[in-house]
């Protein structure tokens, strides 16, 4: 069985006295959050704030200090059964353009409730929650450019 990690971000923006959360279209038609593989050396943070960079285009993320959260699965690729591990953190932009790469098909900003209906996982949407509630628990972000 293959295994796989990687890393990602909730990535969020403030507009209008409103938070709202980003989320990409997969080509399978799932809708998700910023993730993709740890490469090399890389820590889990400078791993997840590249994919978001690379898949978004978002150039300015503050992460929220003390967020961490592993999500678990296992999905087929080509008829074998992988098992990936996905690290997540939570963060904020203050960009509202995005540039989506060739891995997705589109992505939306949505409200928090908005976005726990768009999710297609209910590990995404245990995710969404746990970074709603840590978010605006007031804890400082460290700010990655």
């Amino acid at each position: 069985m293959a295994y796989e990690r990687s890393a990602g971000i909730v990535v969020y923006r403030e507009e209008k006295g409103d938070r709202l959360y980003l989320l990409l279209n997969y080509p399978q038609g799932h809708w998700d959050f910023p993730k993709g593989h740890i490469e090399g050396t890389e820590s889990e943070k400078e791993a997840a704030i590249r994919e978001t960079r690379e898949e978004t285009g978002l150039s300015d993320i503050e992460l929220t200090e003390g967020f961490m959260e592993k999500v678990e699965y296992f999905y087929y690729r080509g008829g074998e059964k992988s098992f990936k591990e996905v690290i997540f953190f939570v963060g904020r932009t203050s960009l509202e353009d995005v540039r989506i790469s060739h891995e997705h098909i589109g992505y939306k900003w949505l409200k928090f409730d908005q976005a726990f209906d768009r999710l297609t996982f209910q590990s995404a949407k245990d995710l969404l929650k746990n970074a709603n509630r840590q978010s605006r628990n007031g804890t400082n972000g460290q700010y990655y450019k």
